[in-house]
This record gives structure tokens, sequence and C-alpha cells, in this order.
């Protein structure tokens, strides 16, 4: 049996992005569209406007095509406009995500890395993620693979290569 698996139609789940400690940060739906080996792209829509901090206001409607590795220790979601146009991509670097079932559930790690159309990109929040790998106390190889995730992740967008290469 080959590892490359195609869902036929898109299965609901619950996605539960958590903090170190274990307690929910947030919560969405989404649906699976895709499994391929150890990716999971999930499909989700925004169903309310949401004024972010960083972002500005994301528009109902707002789709975000959502990429997951259950052996990478980040995440990115590409946000498309109600209008079809590339809003940005928004990385988070977390510990690999669980499936159980229909929930997909993540430890957020808050560092992030905001990229615009243009592939610019902005690493977020590393003072949170130090000021939290006191507070929970972050064994030293989640601290490295953390500061790793950095690394690939922008290589990733530097080089255009998926999912930065639609």
């Amino acid at each position: 049996m080959s590892a490359r698996m195609f869902n036929p139609l898109p299965s609901p789940l619950i996605v539960r992005a958590c903090k170190f400690d274990g307690s929910l940060h947030r919560s969405w739906r989404a649906e699976l569209v895709r499994q391929d080996s150890s990716l999971l792209v999930l499909d989700a829509m925004f169903e309310a406007e949401v004024n972010h901090q960083l972002m500005g206001t994301i528009a109902r409607g707002t789709v975000s095509l959502e990429y997951y590795w259950l052996d990478r220790w980040y995440n990115i979601f590409r946000f498309i406009n109600p209008d079809g146009e590339l809003r940005n991509y928004y990385c988070n670097v977390n510990m690999p995500p669980t499936l159980d079932g229909e929930v997909l559930s993540y430890i957020d790690l808050d560092i992030d890395v905001l990229v615009e159309p243009d592939f610019s990109y902005k690493v977020l929040d590393q003072d949170e993620f130090e000021e939290n790998a006191e507070r929970y106390n972050y064994p030293e190889h989640v601290r490295r693979n953390a500061r790793q995730a950095v690394t690939e992740l922008i290589e990733l967008i530097e080089d255009r290569k998926f999912p930065f290469n639609d």
C-alpha cells in the first residue's frame, strides 16, 4: 500500500491550537481536503470578520488553506481574500500536530512568520516565545526545534518552495 493517500471528499475536522500547558488557545472548523504522507491540507473559512493585532481586518469569507505536517515543527496558512486574491501567508511555529479522529491538535510555540504576497516576511513574537519558554520551562529540544523551524520556514519562503510556489 502506498504512503500517498488522497481523500475523495472533504472530511470535517476541529483544529485545536493549544499552549504548552495544554490549555486551549483557539479552535475552528476546517475540512480535510488532502492527505499526502505526513502532509495534511485543510480548507477553512472565516465565518465572521476578525480584527487581528498584526494583520488588521480579515474579512468574513476569507479562505484559509492550511498546511500541516505530522512530522514538522510548523504549519502554514495561506489566506485568500473573498475576491480570490492572495492576502498573505501566516506561519506558526508549533510542536508537530496530532490527528485523533476528527480533531487536529497542536502546541503553539508563539513564534510566527508573516509573509506578504510579494514574499517579504517578518518573524514575529520571538519575545513571547522566550517569555513562555521560561514560564512553561520548555525543554531544550523544544527550544532548539522551534528555532530550527524558523530557519526552515525562511528557507522555504526565500527559495519559493511548496507551499510558497503556488
